[in-house]
């Protein structure tokens, strides 16, 4: 059994908070663009922003990985974006359990803002598909590792 430890060191406990996703079933570029995209948000604004990219209503940029991606409305200084509905839903759900870490520390909800934002590749799945004629088709899944940390400004 895996011991997980967090990526983020010298963190005032009486201050902040964390909370961790491991071997989410999300694409690792999206799970990565959005952590960049609410690294420095309040946690309101985050949990709103995340609710809006699930309702398609705001998209996230795409920094990186924005090759072959279209141009979306309402970006203000990037035109490439998508709406990652799946990884939206999963980080949104790490983010809950970092308030509820917070309110159970005592912190002040409303004044957390989040300090660090990170997503890993972890393991990957391999299976094979049967095919026709003795082959077999590869089908792998990329599991990922969320880590959201806030702290009292």
């Amino acid at each position: 059994m895996p011991s997980w430890g967090y990526s983020i060191t010298g963190l005032d406990p009486a201050r902040s908070a964390i909370a961790s996703g491991r071997d989410l079933r999300i694409s690792p570029k999206a799970a990565r663009e959005i952590c960049a995209s609410i690294k420095g948000m309040k946690l309101e604004e985050a949990e709103r922003f995340l609710e809006d990219v699930i309702a398609k209503r705001r998209p996230v940029p795409f920094r990186r990985h924005h090759k072959k991606v279209g141009h979306r409305r309402g970006l203000q200084g990037w035109p490439a974006g998508r709406y990652p509905v799946k990884a939206a839903r999963e980080i949104l759900r790490v983010l809950r359990s970092l308030r509820a870490n917070a309110e159970y520390k005592g912190l002040d909800v409303d004044k957390l803002r989040i300090i660090h934002a990170a997503a890993q590749r972890g393991a990957k799945i391999r299976k094979y598909v049967p095919r026709a004629f003795g082959r077999s088709t590869p089908w792998f899944r990329q599991l990922v590792h969320v880590e959201l940390a806030a702290e009292e400004f």
